[in-house]
């Protein structure tokens, strides 16, 4: 039998409402047992003192670019800057190229995470046929299909009459429906937020209320029809204010926030620095501190990168003329870290399930967790461990971050999916 023992770490896992010393069991690839000193001396060993053992981070938001766009990232890539960031669940979003809105198109998505990925992929499919905001796909088939959700992400559904029609159908099937919230008449051609920076650095600005307008119509809607929706990338105050309304009247709407939004402002373009673009653009002070005022308070249910890989050559385009988007499955959890739980702000169980518990119950998989007969899917990290973010360490295929050479504290060392080890102390073995 295929036993590991990770033996002296400090278990967090918020779905048993455990922070404390404990070994963890393996056995064929789920969680056998959790508990205090114990002994199975036909196990595989895993000294784990000094390190926290957490479940599998899961992130909701990625982008592989496969296929169509291999020169930015694969599966095999992604995937593995996954590992390296201790997130062992991802789903990629449907805007390939061809797009994933058709059974065929989901069979093969499906097929290229099984042949090359090297952690649990999880597809949603578009909304709408080509995600032009039109026509309904076949929401029943790709769910019978394995889609977890909808999503036209990359684009808003900017007519409200679609929008409806979405909401109904997706309720009848059961799938959630993740939103890019975005007024294009607000927006357009705009290419960083619309304010003091804007207007310093000579840039073209994006209206926060391009964001917040779509989450209010939306909000409505779900409303009348019952549907379940998921804002992504929220980064406004007012935004985070709609949502909690939102759930205060009792719509089924979550939300989630990236750490860059988190973790940076506007003034991070200064320079015009390409690799602080992206859409929703980094906003204020007033909204960064919002945004974490959301977690804490429970209205932003979960933490996702939004991890768009761009080319070298593109990135370094004029800034309007580069394309929007960062790479951040590798720093998801030490930005977390450093700037939730050591501020204060969550305590390290709450950003935990952030990242782990509330994505699953979001996507209704069966992840998140280390309780007995789970699946074996862990991150480890030491808390105390600081370094420098290098491009040289970046197992992604593209390297457009505005992290690297900072210095964070707090990294996963070991990622384990299904059982099997994938990375420890910070080398890939896969």
């Amino acid at each position: 039998m295929n036993r590991l023992l990770i033996r002296g770490g400090i278990v967090v896992d918020p779905s048993q409402g455990l922070e404390a010393r404990r070994d963890l069991l393996i056995e064929e690839g789920r969680i056998a047992a959790v508990g205090e000193n114990l002994n199975v001396p036909s196990a595989e060993t895993w000294e784990a003192d000094g390190l926290h053992i957490l479940p599998g981070l899961v992130d909701l938001h990625v982008h592989f670019r496969e296929p169509g766009q291999e020169h930015k990232e694969t599966y095999a890539t992604g995937s593995r800057s996954a590992a390296l960031g201790g997130v062992t669940s991802v789903v990629p979003m449907a805007n390939t190229n061809p797009i994933v809105e058709k059974q065929a198109d989901l069979k093969f998505a499906l097929y290229l995470a099984q042949d090359q990925a090297v952690v649990n992929v999880y597809p949603l499919a578009a909304a709408t046929v080509g995600q032009k905001g039109e026509d309904l796909t076949e929401y029943a088939d790709l769910k019978q299909n394995g889609a977890v959700a909808l999503s036209d992400d990359g684009k808003p559904i900017m007519d409200s009459a679609v929008m409806r029609r979405i909401l109904e159908y997706a309720s009848m099937v059961g799938l959630p429906l993740f939103l890019h919230e975005e007024d294009m008449n607000l927006s357009a051609r705009g290419c960083m937020n619309e304010g003091y920076w804007s207007t310093f650095l000579g840039l073209p600005g994006m209206s926060p209320a391009a964001e917040e307008v779509m989450i209010a119509r939306d909000l409505i809607l779900a409303d009348e029809t019952g549907g379940r929706i998921h804002i992504q990338h929220v980064s406004t105050a007012r935004a985070v204010d709609l949502i909690r309304i939102g759930k205060q009247r009792g719509i089924q709407v979550t939300a989630e926030a990236c750490p860059h939004h988190f973790t940076l402002t506007d003034e991070a373009v200064k320079g015009y620095r390409t690799h602080a673009k992206m859409n929703p653009p980094l906003r204020t002070e007033k909204d960064r501190l919002a945004l974490i005022e959301g977690l804490k308070d429970g209205t932003i249910d979960a933490i996702a990168t939004d991890h768009a890989p761009h080319t070298r050559h593109e990135k370094e385009q004029e800034f309007e003329l580069a394309p929007f988007g960062i790479i951040g499955l590798e720093t998801l959890f030490p930005l977390t870290y450093n700037n939730l739980v050591l501020t204060g702000a969550l305590s390290l169980s709450d950003a935990v399930r952030k990242m782990t518990l509330e994505p699953a119950r979001i996507l209704g998989i069966d992840k998140g967790t280390l309780q007995p007969g789970a699946d074996a899917d862990i991150a480890l990290v030491d808390l105390n461990l600081k370094r420098v973010y290098t491009e040289d360490e970046i197992q992604s295929k593209s390297k457009n971050s505005p992290f690297i050479g900072w210095e964070l504290q707090g990294w996963p060392v070991g990622t384990i999916v299904g059982g099997n080890i994938v990375m420890r102390d910070r080398k890939l073995l896969v």
